[in-house]
């Protein structure tokens, strides 16, 4: 009598905490008990194609995540990549397709500034996650009147103001020339330059803009390579970056130059240049160079590089912007599984708003990842590089800002 009583008790005991799990489960639109299903939109045709291998490579990484690990706690990883064109007026239509159509949990790393700008407003009145944009422009921090919406990378003006404080310190006397994109990605890398010159602006000797709709920007490099400046801060994405490092390099100008970290993939964009034109060109990092033999035995290259050959053998791995895929999505699936069975849009932005000393296998000794509540910016310290032709070499200290 007394056991089946006991088991009487413990049946009701396992029944109550199998229903309590159940009820603790909590699902926003785009996740389930099987599936979590995230959007985003990328330039896989247009100007900026060179940077689709962000999505490839994300794509590839959560394939190999579903595959091997069952995708995060028990949930399969569903994203619906799609090709904008670098066109906002796409982005726009494709983001509420994903949004409305499709209804995803999160929009995920997508690729520009003015692309992100067209869905910025409308995702946040939607309170749908716009989460890790890759772009660095300063209104994507504002959690306090944007709070759905994170940038993945080093703002913008931060950048810039590295390079020209770097120019200061190794060569004070250079004469300075600027192509810049005709957008809020060009306008907020010049204005960090330009504030951190201060009252040595005036080394600034030639400004030239571009259209990203622009078939060639040589016009703008025959203008530029007049002014004989010594340092060269070419602000541009994909082919146009492209064509300002070979068009420089074809007239005999060798200035110093400085590129953006996102327009500095070797593959993308340095060589399609030419090597001897691309050779000295400075940007910034926060990541580990794909192909520097410095990380020839470190053990996070090493596994992003077994990765790569069996689940992405179809990219170049030496690609950064696939490198960027896999680390977006090595950091996305540990925001979904710390938050666990809540998978709400709530839960999440909470969970990605108190990273504390975050690192991937791939991020470089030195800098973390870091966010808080009222400061949403995820890289607050960043390594300069120099191509030498091969692969990047690190120079200078970790700095930051």
């Amino acid at each position: 009598m007394k056991r089946g009583v006991v088991a009487l008790i413990v049946a009701v005991q396992m029944a109550t905490t199998a229903a309590f799990a159940e009820s603790g489960k909590k699902y926003d639109p785009g996740a389930s008990d099987a599936e979590i299903k995230l959007g985003q939109t990328m330039p896989y045709s247009g100007p900026a194609s060179a940077l689709s291998g962000v999505g490839k490579g994300q794509v590839a990484y959560f394939k190999y995540l579903n595959e091997t690990q069952g995708g995060v706690n028990g949930r399969k990883i569903n994203l619906l990549s799609l090709d904008d064109g670098y066109s906002p007026p796409k982005t726009v239509e494709l983001t509420r397709q994903l949004v409305e159509r499709d209804k995803v949990f999160a929009i995920v790393n997508t690729i520009g500034t003015a692309t992100n700008r067209t869905t910025h407003r409308y995702l946040n009145q939607k309170k749908v996650p716009q989460f890790f944009i890759l772009s660095g422009a300063a209104q994507w921090n504002d959690p306090k009147n944007y709070p759905w919406t994170m940038m993945g990378m080093v703002a913008y003006q931060t950048e810039g103001a590295v390079y020209a404080r770097n120019i200061l310190t190794t060569t004070p006397n250079a004469r300075i020339a600027l192509l810049r994109q005709n957008d809020d990605f060009g306008k907020d890398y010049v204005e960090g330059f330009k504030h951190a010159l201060g009252d040595k602006a005036r080394m600034i000797v030639a400004e030239v803009s571009f259209e990203t709709t622009d078939p060639t920007v040589d016009a703008q490099i025959i203008q530029l390579r007049a002014s004989n400046a010594d340092a060269f801060f070419v602000v541009a994405t994909g082919k146009h970056a492209t064509q300002a490092i070979r068009k420089a390099h074809e007239l005999g100008w060798k200035p110093q130059i400085y590129l953006p970290v996102g327009s500095a993939s070797i593959p993308g964009v340095l060589k399609p240049a030419g090597a001897d034109a691309a050779t000295g060109i400075i940007t910034a990092a926060n990541s580990k160079s794909a192909g520097d033999p410095t990380w020839e035995n470190d053990p996070g290259m090493k596994e992003y590089f077994d990765w790569a050959q069996k689940w992405a053998p179809e990219l170049n791995p030496h690609d950064s912007f696939v490198a960027a895929g896999y680390s977006n999505g090595y950091i996305l699936a540990h925001l979904l599984r710390q938050a666990g069975n809540v998978l709400t849009r709530e839960n999440f932005m909470r969970q990605a708003t108190s990273l504390k000393g975050f690192t991937t296998p791939l991020t470089l000794p030195g800098i973390v990842i870091e966010t808080g509540p009222d400061d949403y910016l995820p890289y607050q310290s960043l390594r300069l590089q120099r191509f030498d032709g091969t692969s990047y070499k690190l120079i200078g200290d970790v700095i930051r800002e």
